[in-house]
């Protein structure tokens, strides 16, 4: 990961694909840090994220470019603890499917292993073994809800935002229930310690040996207010397919298209520029498609007809428009390549929405 420092001061991530954030969550933080004084573009700016790759929740946005949004957003709105009072200030179901899924469930318990299931579609972090994030665990005679990820302490915002939510969106809904009694971190004592406890609302230990809440155990049995079999199955549905779409993203295939994406507009992005990206050589790319049985032709081909059925299907672009976006300069190549794609033409499969005409067959 290579990083440039602008005049601001700000350092601004850029390189090969990595671990991710949901766009739901980038968009949470950007909002909140607009609502304290932060300008959009200033933040867009120094985090890399442009604002349209935050417009559908479920996108991803590289990961240091979210740190690096964290960071603006703390400078530009004065507010070092800005982390704790953005976890505590929304319900995890307004950012994230995740969190629908996680409030459709029956108890609180039954919750956090949707949590755990689902989590990555959030945030992915580095969790030792794979196993589940956060682990109920009996410690000194207490139990302990404990946050396993790696390297807490390259980025103690996370650990600040996911106890205050925690906390703070129990205490909301659940004002009478027993949950947290104190919480421990492995970070330092931060400038803003004092408000830890304020907004935590319990002692601090820094320095530990485990990112954690010390809880009451009948918070796992705590029912939620709206279990929704049907609810929790459809949105489960979406979450699958959401988990495939991560994993294929890690696929070589997935990277070419990753870095197709931002310059298919352009036309003619040759196998050897994308292999050179990749630090790698066109026959060594050649090697790995083909391990993944494709050719760079295929995917290429492929990439263009879902971005324009996606393109045409949201009714946001023309026809010529669609083919501008795609690669296409010529439109009339565009429409015998969409024939070849739907069995229609872009036009009438716009007008109409129909994926292809009768009796003919989509390739």
């Amino acid at each position: 990961m290579t990083a440039a420092t602008n005049r601001s001061g700000f350092r601004r991530q850029r390189g090969p694909a990595g671990p991710t954030v949901s766009a739901g969550y980038a968009n949470n933080l950007m909002q909140f840090a607009i609502a304290r004084g932060a300008r959009r573009d200033e933040l867009a700016m120094y985090s890399g994220i442009r604002v349209e790759d935050l417009e559908d929740p479920d996108n991803r946005v590289p990961f240091p470019r979210y740190v690096a949004l964290m960071t603006a957003s703390k400078q530009l709105c004065g507010d070092p603890s800005l982390a704790l009072h953005l976890g505590a200030a929304q319900d995890f179901k307004e950012l994230s499917v995740v969190g629908l899924i996680c409030y459709a469930a029956p108890t609180m318990g039954e919750a956090l292993a949707e949590l755990n299931r689902y989590g990555r579609l959030v945030a992915e972090v580095d969790v030792p073994g794979g196993d589940a994030r956060f682990q109920i665990q009996p410690l000194g005679g207490n139990v302990w809800l404990v946050d396993t990820r790696r390297d807490p302490d390259s980025f103690p915002e996370m650990t600040e935002s996911t106890w205050s939510r925690f906390i703070a969106e129990t205490a909301r809904h659940f004002p009478d229930a027993a949950f947290a009694k104190a919480v421990h971190v492995t970070h330092a004592a931060p400038d803003h310690r004092a408000e830890y406890e304020r907004v935590l609302k319990v002692p601090v230990t820094f320095r530990s040996d485990k990112n954690a809440i010390l809880i009451d155990v009948s918070w796992l049995s705590i029912p939620l207010h709206n279990p929704n079999r049907y609810v929790f199955g459809v949105l489960s549905e979406h979450a699958d397919r959401l988990l495939n779409s991560l994993e294929t993203a890690k696929t070589v295939r997935g990277l070419v298209e990753s870095l197709l994406l931002p310059v298919l507009h352009k036309g003619d992005v040759s196998m050897e520029q994308v292999a050179k990206q990749l630090g790698m050589g066109r026959q060594s790319l050649y090697r790995r498609l083909t391990a993944e049985h494709v050719s760079y032709e295929h995917l290429v081909d492929d990439l263009r007809r879902r971005m324009a059925l996606g393109y045409l299907s949201a009714k946001k672009a023309s026809v010529n428009e669609t083919a501008y976006l795609v690669g296409f300069s010529d439109p009339s190549s565009f429409s015998r390549a969409f024939k070849r794609w739907t069995g229609a033409s872009p036009r009438r499969w716009k007008a109409s929405g129909s994926p292809a005409p009768a009796g003919r067959k989509r390739r």
